[in-house]
């Protein structure tokens, strides 16, 4: 029977929202392209967001307290605490910009300017994923708050990824430690699992969800000395933002360096930590897991070899993709393989 992750039918993702408005030229193949570079912008649902510049979420901050009564004694009330949170969206652009008699030597000039604009998409769809874990408001107060600032510390998870009131909470450790102790090369392996009440993107509200494709026509362009020549210029334009409603469905297994991962017995805290992230979010929803390339080759190989019977291969929106005990594992270019060490 094939994996079916916590999207797709469950939950719209970037492709399925931008297929159902309506077209403004190449916007479902830019989609497509989106999907090819980065897989996690496949995965991920995105949500309308209730504010015009990001989302409010009521977070259930604490259980009611339930107490076990005596005869002729009364108990009294109890209620659930709530927190809200702001997440905010950033807004990403880029221009292309393309000689006009260059594109019509060609003899297709729509088709033309397309293959000329796929850089700017894949460097949009590369900086969207990487902020998507590394987007740092404190230092870049245009992004979004990314994965990695809110799961910055070892330990019941960073402080940054709960609401006030659940800091001190007696949880399973959602920032785990694997073997790495080598300053500045290493990584991190991703335990995610989507969902409208879990964890999602968020789009403004009132607005397209993904990347907007405007073809601005032909205009007046200008080379590095001034000279004025005429061209074509498509404006690009994403509006994104990340939502953690429950932090207790994303793990981190962190300090996961690459150079001590020459043989099985070296591989087996991995293995071992990525168990323990199945086991830590709550039981009954399955994610998918995250890798940079060099991790994910490593895993590849050792299915391969078959030098661990947890490894194999899943059925995953009709492809055959690397699993870990059923679960499958995801390449992510954007995943960086020069982490600091996590404390």
């Amino acid at each position: 029977m094939a994996y079916t992750p916590m999207t797709g039918s469950e939950y719209p993702n970037l492709v399925n929202l931008t297929k159902r408005m309506d077209p403004d030229g190449s916007i479902a193949k830019i989609a497509e392209l989106l999907e090819q570079y980065n897989p996690i912008l496949q995965d991920i649902p995105m949500v309308e967001g209730n504010l015009p510049t990001g989302h409010r979420t009521t977070i259930r901050s604490g259980l009611p307290t339930p107490v076990w009564r005596k005869l002729n004694y009364g108990v009294k009330p109890t209620k659930s605490l709530t927190a809200q949170v702001d997440d905010t969206i950033g807004m990403l652009e880029d221009y292309g910009e393309v000689d006009k008699d260059l594109a019509m030597l060609n003899g297709n000039t729509a088709e033309w300017r397309m293959s000329e604009d796929i850089p700017h998409i894949e460097a949009m769809s590369n900086t969207m994923a990487s902020t998507i874990f590394y987007g740092d408001t404190g230092a870049y107060p245009e992004r979004f708050l990314g994965l990695a600032p809110r799961y910055a510390s070892l330990g019941d998870a960073s402080e940054n990824a709960k609401p006030t009131s659940q800091v001190n909470s007696n949880y399973l450790d959602h920032v785990i430690s694997a073997t790495g102790d080598s300053a500045d090369v290493e990584t991190s392996v991703w335990y995610i699992v989507w969902g409208e009440d879990t964890v999602h993107g968020i789009y403004p509200k009132g607005s397209q969800v993904g990347m907007k494709a405007q073809d601005l026509g032909e205009d007046t362009l200008f080379d590095d000395d001034g000279g004025r020549f005429q061209g074509y210029r498509t404006h690009y334009q994403w509006k994104m933002g990340m939502c953690v409603r429950d932090w207790r469905y994303i793990v981190r297994i962190a300090n996961v360096d690459l150079s001590a991962m020459l043989t099985t017995a070296d591989q087996q805290g991995l293995y071992y930590a990525m168990i323990k992230a199945m086991y830590t979010v709550p039981q009954g929803r399955r994610g998918i897991f995250y890798a940079s390339p060099g991790v994910l080759a490593m895993l590849d190989i050792a299915a391969v070899e078959k030098a661990n019977a947890a490894l194999g291969y899943a059925n995953v929106f009709g492809k055959e993709v690397l699993s870990f005990r059923g679960i499958p594992v995801r390449g992510c270019n954007a995943i960086l393989e020069t982490e600091a060490i996590l404390t």
